[in-house]
């Protein structure tokens, strides 16, 4: 048997940690649809418990000048409000980070090898997270990178940004499972024994065939190889319309609660791709910020103490 995942750090170097909560994470792409602004200001309200919403998707394009925001500059006048909702977010405590990368390759080629095209294409990197205000990243590696090479990059941010700026990654359940094949290059265990300290959490994608939520099988296969289920987030799509392998709420939630029952203390989270068309079974059209309150229910019910939610 191969030897399972070793602590990432030393209890007795570090100050002893926060009490440990559950996240729900909402990532945001699809932020006009049918010519009108997608409005992530429902998720403000406190029966959502919104932990963090990711803004997707960041590009490094072949001119290290030219970082958009999917297909237009970030500091482009249609991303204005989206700024400013994402700061109202942030005063109400709300995390607010950015996704690099993607289904679209190129950003992480451009990021590996020499030192100088690492620099050419990490300064506009750094100069966008500072316009945005993020409070962290996620590196959404699904193009060949080398292990160094992500380890510059994660190490660079902290450098930049200090403790505080969350680096979160998002493989698919195979990448976290041994000898199986994954979408990112390096490996995974590697990256956690190496810079484990650093990473707060993988947004894992069971989804698209590489994992599913029908059953807890597939995140027992993870925990089974030494992962730490406070740094597992459990990723679904939250429209059938957003991959393949959606899942009902009836078979999510029963999921979901089983996961939650067995590491009541520990249990990661779920994030949803994505925002703009999140539904539920029950009432799909409602509007997005009805599948951020379910998930509230099942994840994180004491936020909800006080509070008259309907069910």
């Amino acid at each position: 048997m191969p030897p399972v995942l070793p602590p990432s750090t030393d209890p007795s170097s570090s100050p002893s940690p926060p009490p440990h909560e559950s996240r729900i994470v909402c990532y945001h792409q699809t932020h006009y649809h049918n010519g009108k602004f997608v409005s992530i200001l429902p998720l403000l309200a406190p029966e959502c418990g919104v932990t963090h919403v990711i803004i997707a998707a960041i590009h490094l394009n072949a001119s290290a000048k030219d970082i958009t925001l999917n297909d237009d500059p970030y500091s482009a006048p249609k991303h204005d409000i989206l700024w400013q909702e994402c700061k109202q977010l942030q005063d109400s405590g709300i995390k607010v980070l950015g996704m690099l990368g993607g289904a679209a390759k190129g950003s992480y080629a451009r990021l590996d090898g020499p030192t100088d095209r690492f620099e050419e294409f990490y300064g506009p990197l750094k100069e966008m997270i500072e316009y945005a205000k993020l409070d962290g990243l996620d590196l959404d590696v699904e193009e060949q990178m080398s292990l160094p090479g992500v380890i510059r990059l994660i190490d660079r941010l902290k450098q930049d940004f200090g403790r505080e700026f969350i680096i979160t990654l998002a493989p698919v359940p195979t990448g976290l499972q041994l000898f199986r094949p994954h979408l990112s290059g390096f490996s995974y265990f590697e990256l956690e024994k190496a810079f484990g300290k650093y990473i707060s959490w993988y947004n894992t994608q069971f989804y698209c065939g590489w994992g599913s939520m029908n059953s807890t099988a597939d995140y027992e296969k993870i925990l089974m190889c030494g992962w730490d289920p406070k740094k597992i987030v459990v990723g679904v799509v939250t429209n059938p319309g957003n991959g393949a392998g959606w899942v009902p709420d009836d078979v999510l939630c029963d999921t979901l609660s089983e996961m939650r029952d067995k590491h009541p203390e520990s249990f990661g989270g779920v994030m949803g791709w994505e925002y703009f068309n999140s539904m539920t079974t029950s009432n799909p059209e409602e509007g997005p910020w009805a599948w951020s309150r379910l998930m509230t229910l099942i994840v994180r019910p004491h936020v909800l103490e006080g509070l008259e939610v309907e069910e």
